[in-house]
C-alpha cells in the first residue's frame, strides 16, 4: 500500500513571540516493511531549517529557528511511503518469554535498534512491579513470546477504556494503569512498563494509522491523527514485532512508522521553546491518504 501523509501543526500565540526554537521529529524513518519515497517540510513564518539528523534511536530530528516576531507558527510535513508488511502470527518454534529475556541480555548489538536500548526505565516509563505482575498473567515465562504478547495486547484493549479526557501528555504509566483509562500513548506506555520490568525489550512507536470512513461515506481530509503503539523484541530470529494495544492488533499495512524511541519524550513530533507570554493554542490535523 502507498500512502501520502500530511501532518500540519498550527500554533496560535496570544501575543507575538520574539524567538522560537523547535525540534521536529516528522521526517519518517525507513523500517522493515516500509520505504519512504520523499519528505518535505515547510514552516511559516520564514525560518532557518537545519539539516535533518539521526538521534541515538531510530528518530530523525530537524532543528527549526524563528527569529522574527510572529503570532502564528505553521509547520507542515508531507511524505509518501510504501508499506508492505504482512500481519505477523505466532509460530510453533517461537522462543518463550524466558528465552527472549536471556537472549536480550546476551545480545552484543550496539545499533540504535539494539534490544539493550529498550530494557530499562526511561524518562516517562519507570519499571513498575504492579504493572509487571498484571502483565505476567499473559507474559508467562514458558509461553511463546508472540502468542503471549498479542494476548496481552488484546487484554489491554478489552480492560482499558479509550478516554481523551482522562490523561495528559505527562501522565505516568502507573496513573493510567490505576485509572484503566487513557489514550494510545498511555496504553503503549503501560505495556512497555510491564514488558521491561519483566526483562523484555520494548520500544515506543510514533506514527499514523489508516482509518476507514463509514460505509457509503467519503473519507474526510485531515480528520486522521497521530498514533502510538509499541515494538517488542522477540529474539534475533523474529526481531522487532509491532503490537497495537489500542486496537488489539499487530502492526501491519495500516500502520506507518515515523519514529521509534524509549517513550513519548524521544519521539514527540514537536517540542522546543519560545520567548513571549505563555498563552498558546495548538491545532493539529493529519491526513493519511491511500494512493489508488
Amino acid at each position: 500500500m502507498i500512502y501520502d501523509i500530511t501532518h500540519r501543526t498550527l500554533c496560535h500565540y496570544a501575543n507575538a513571540v520574539r524567538f522560537a526554537r523547535c525540534n521536529l521529529r516528522m521526517a519518517p524513518i525507513d523500517w522493515p516493511g516500509q520505504r519512504v519515497h520523499d519528505h518535505s517540510l515547510s514552516v511559516k513564518p520564514r525560518a532557518t531549517i537545519g539539516t535533518t539528523r539521526s538521534s541515538g534511536y531510530p528518530v530523525n530530528v530537524t532543528r527549526v529557528v524563528i527569529d522574527e516576531p510572529a503570532r502564528e507558527l505553521v509547520i507542515e510535513s508531507r511524505f509518501r511511503v510504501t508499506v508492505d508488511r504482512p500481519v505477523p502470527a505466532p509460530l510453533p518454534d517461537d522462543p518463550t518469554v524466558s528465552e527472549v529475556v536471556e537472549m536480550a541480555l546476551a545480545s552484543r548489538d550496539l545499533s540504535p535498534s539494539a534490544p539493550a536500548n529498550y530494557l530499562f526505565g526511561s524518562p516517562m516509563v519507570s519499571l513498575d512491579p504492579a504493572i509487571a505482575a498484571w502483565c505476567a498473567e499473559e507474559l508467562a515465562p514458558d509461553r511463546g513470546i508472540v502468542e503471549a504478547a498479542i494476548a496481552l495486547t488484546r487484554r489491554i484493549t478489552a480492560e482499558f477504556k479509550y478516554d481523551g479526557n482522562a490523561t495528559a501528555l505527562d501522565t505516568s504509566p502507573a496513573e493510567a494503569f490505576e485509572k484503566r483509562h487513557g489514550v494510545c500513548q498511555d496504553f503503549a506506555h503501560v505495556m512497555i512498563a510491564g514488558a521491561r520490568t519483566l526483562g523484555l525489550p520494548a520500544a515506543y512507536v510514533s506514527g499514523y494509522l489508516r482509518t476507514y470512513p463509514p460505509a457509503g461515506k467519503p473519507r474526510l481530509v485531515g480528520a486522521d491523527a497521530t498514533h502510538a503503539w509499541l515494538l517488542l523484541w522477540c529474539g534475533p530470529k523474529r526481531g522487532w514485532i509491532g503490537f497495537d494495544p489500542t486496537n488489539a492488533c499487530f502492526m501491519a499495512d495500516d500502520h506507518i512508522v515515523t519514529a521509534i524511541g524509549r517513550d513519548y519524550s524521544d519521539v514527540s513530533p514537536v517540542d522546543g521553546i519560545f520567548l513571549g507570554r505563555n498563552k498558546q493554542k495548538i491545532d493539529v490535523s493529519v491526513d493519511v491518504a491511500p494512493v489508488e
